[in-house]
């Protein structure tokens, strides 16, 4: 018998790619519905461990024979390459082929969900929504991209009628949803192998507002250029209630205070005519921004305003998310996701505010030959904001190279802004330079979506030794 809310087709599903962060997410929701979910993965990993736990059955490598005959759908995002062995497999057999978005798309059937997008932080949004609704005992259903605490955290299915969602509009995957709430936290020209401009842009963000349901509220952000001009176009939306927030006098949901705490903030809003002051257990104003847009969602559904602001200081970081990965001799050593210069700039000055007198030292690796091409420059110049940085070479993740297009696009900017740069080619080296750098007090940012990740421990290693 199909468990209530399974859809038929994922009865048997197999990911291609279970491992990445919005694939495992609804891998595992889809286990706890009871789907006999399998799948595979370039590389084992902490979250395809935690997919077993949950019954799952997952690969190593990609090969046609890890494809059971008997599956019901194979679920692909748009990172998988049209020769992947199973994807072959796929269409030998006939077995249908579903992207990840409508798969999450049919999750949510039934529920009422908050879909987060825009630019720059959707995870952290999209988090602080799942753990605050969490604490006040409302179980919602929810996928983030990213990892709450522990692996295989990024996802849950709950009892509650409430789905968090982080909406992806990179690959305009977030046009499948039909949220009761959509946040726009931003709009900027980004994602440059999917869009050619900001025109595409807001268009994409149009469409993706005209699929909130009838009756339902838009939450976007008041002094940010790009959502500001998304909300203007879809003003006369029929059935649509747009609310903004930002620290502008005419927002409706007004940000009056942001105290600044050590590695958190205090934040004072004007909410329905009412003042109210919470904490935000990570340090900077953008974060701040996040936590508001989340509170202005909640209230959205009908939860009281002052409960939400209360739950929301149960949250406390994301992974890579400004996480601290921990402290020797001395230096504290801080993992950050950001990988666009608005988010480099965004976490370099939470860390400043939160540093006082402490050195910044950033180990940065560029994520895309694409991006580096269209935002390198502008990378530069947020690095500029440490006191010194390494520059690693760039991460290609799916891509593949652009002549001439290096990490020396961001070294020379970042030169040109007066910055303390230097280029580092062997990312097995970077642990000893640190160490060999850094004092007492300072803090080191590993920066970048790419496995610069892994580097912290190894500075903290070096650091001990």
């Amino acid at each position: 018998m199909t468990p209530p809310g399974l859809p038929t087709a994922m009865e048997r599903p197999h990911f291609i790619g279970i491992g990445g962060a919005g694939m495992s997410g609804i891998a595992k929701i889809l286990a706890q519905r009871g789907a006999k979910v399998a799948g595979s993965d370039a590389r084992d990993s902490e979250t395809a461990q935690a997919l077993r736990a949950h019954g799952a059955t997952v690969h190593i490598g990609h090969a046609a024979a890890h494809l059971a005959a008997d599956s019901t759908c194979v679920v692909v995002s748009s990172a998988i390459r049209s020769d992947n062995p199973e994807l072959a497999r796929a269409a030998e057999l006939g077995i249908p082929v579903v992207h990840r978005s409508d798969a999450l798309a049919g999750l949510m059937d039934g529920l009422r969900p908050i879909a987060v997008a825009g630019t720059h932080g959707k995870t952290t949004t999209t988090s602080m929504l799942a753990v605050s609704l969490s604490a006040l005992g409302l179980d919602p259903s929810y996928a983030i991209g990213g990892d709450l605490d522990a692996p295989g955290s990024n996802a849950h299915h709950g009892e509650g009628d409430i789905f968090v969602a982080e909406a992806d509009e990179s690959d305009r995957s977030f046009h499948k949803y039909t949220p009761q709430v959509a946040i726009i936290l931003n709009a900027e020209l980004d994602h440059h192998a999917n869009y050619a401009s900001m025109e595409e842009i807001y268009e994409s963000f149009e469409t993706f507002v005209a699929k909130v349901v009838p009756g339902g509220t838009l939450v976007v952000a008041h002094g940010q250029a790009g959502a500001a001009e998304i909300a203007a176009r879809v003003a006369g939306n029929e059935g649509l209630r747009v609310v903004t927030y930002g620290e502008e006098e005419a927002a409706d949901v007004r940000i009056t205070k942001i105290t600044p705490r050590g590695l958190t903030s205090e934040v004072t809003v004007v909410i329905d005519g009412r003042m109210l002051t919470f904490t935000v257990s990570v340090p900077g104003r953008h974060y701040a921004h996040n936590a508001v847009a989340a509170l202005a969602a909640g209230v959205a559904l009908g939860i009281p305003a002052h409960n939400l602001a209360s739950a929301l200081g149960k949250y406390t970081g994301v992974k890579r998310r400004l996480q601290l990965k921990g402290e020797a001799a001395g230096v504290q050593v801080i993992d950050s996701y950001a990988h666009h210069p608005t988010e480099m700039s965004a976490d370099l000055e939470a860390i400043r505010g939160a540093a006082g007198d402490s050195r910044i030292l950033v180990v940065f690796q560029p994520h895309l030959f694409s991006r580096t091409q269209e935002l390198g420059k502008e990378m530069g110049q947020a690095l500029a904001l440490a006191d010194s940085a390494l520059v690693l070479d760039i991460y290609p993740a799916r891509e593949d190279p652009i002549p001439g297009i290096t990490s020396e696009i961001i070294i020379a900017s970042a030169r040109a802004a007066g910055a303390d740069v230097t280029a580092e080619h062997e990312k097995d080296a970077v642990a000893d330079v640190i160490a060999g750098m850094a004092k007492p007090g300072d803090l080191v940012l590993t920066m970048g979506a790419g496995d610069v990740t892994d580097l912290g421990p190894q500075i903290l290693a070096r650091l001990s030794s």
